[in-house]
């Protein structure tokens, strides 16, 4: 078996647990995901199976996410699930203030990540060093926000803003949930999240586990086709005499007009793998599948 599975990851199950559960619906040692999420957050989790998880650094790194932010709180892990620091009620807070500071976040930006992630400082995870109540300086890092939406507003105590988020790879949206808090001088922190889009994956055809354990049953699963999620990758048919060169680690001269990373395939439409073109010269990158 191999290919891709559009999990909808529960709430309170870390990735990991998702794929340790994978591999036992599936009785597949070889499983990996894409895009870790937080045990708080739902939503789409791309698990790659079989000879699928060499291709897991190829998918495209766009997400979106549909997130709730709490402002007038702040906490410890920039989300709910963490420890209050400070909890100050923001009565007076107005949408039109709320919109103008969110403007801030869009583009290309400077964020600081949370504490506890699993961004890795000198070599160790940044949730074990905060755990272990060590000081920890985290380097900023730029990432792209391509878009937010105010999906929804509610002004109470502590009033609650419902948003749309697309983002490029290594955005946090707690990160944002807790800038936008320092920015309106209130606090803020995450309340809810759920990623809608992931990696050329979408939330309205994910599966739930309990889809797959009755897809699993009734003899219907079918993972994902491997090449799926990488038409955004550029492609390219060989012939029969050179894919098997190429299957076999060879260098096929090809007349082209790109340099990039390209999905490669057969005469039949079979894909091979992915290639990398430079000077008129396919070299293979990975082979996913021979040539008979």
């Amino acid at each position: 078996m191999q290919g891709f599975l559009n999990l909808n990851k529960p709430f309170g199950w870390t990735s990991h647990d998702c794929v340790a559960k994978t591999r036992k619906l599936v009785r597949l040692k070889r499983v990996g995901h894409a895009g870790t999420l937080d045990p708080a957050a739902t939503g789409v989790l791309p698990v790659a199976l079989g000879k699928a998880t060499r291709l897991l650094q190829y998918l495209p790194g766009e997400k979106a996410y549909k997130a709730t932010i709490r402002l007038g709180v702040r906490t410890t892990t920039d989300d709910l699930q963490g420890d209050v620091i400070a909890s100050q009620p923001c009565t007076g807070l107005s949408l039109e203030v709320v919109k103008s500071a969110l403007q801030k976040f869009e583009g290309k930006i400077e964020q600081i990540p949370p504490l506890y992630s699993a961004i890795q400082v000198q070599g160790k995870r940044l949730y074990n060093l905060a755990r272990k109540g060590e000081d920890v300086e985290v380097p900023a890092r730029t990432v792209e926000v391509f878009k937010i939406e105010i999906l929804d507003w509610r002004e109470e105590e502590f009033p609650e803003l419902d948003v749309a988020i697309a983002c490029g790879v290594g955005t946090y949206i707690r990160a944002i949930a807790r800038d936008l808090g320092v920015a309106l001088q209130t606090g803020g922190t995450l309340a809810a999240l759920t990623r809608t889009h992931s990696s050329g994956f979408d939330l309205t055809n994910s599966l739930t586990f309990t889809d797959i354990e009755a897809q699993l049953q009734a003899g219907r699963f079918q993972p994902i086709a491997p090449d799926a999620a990488l038409q955004h990758l550029p492609s390219i048919t060989l012939s029969a005499t050179s894919a098997l060169k190429w299957c076999q680690g060879q260098h096929v001269p090809v007349t082209a007009n790109i340099v990039e990373i390209l999905r490669v395939y057969d005469e039949d439409g079979r894909f091979l793998g992915i290639g990398q073109l430079r000077d008129d010269l396919l070299i293979p990158t990975m082979v996913f599948e021979g040539v008979a």
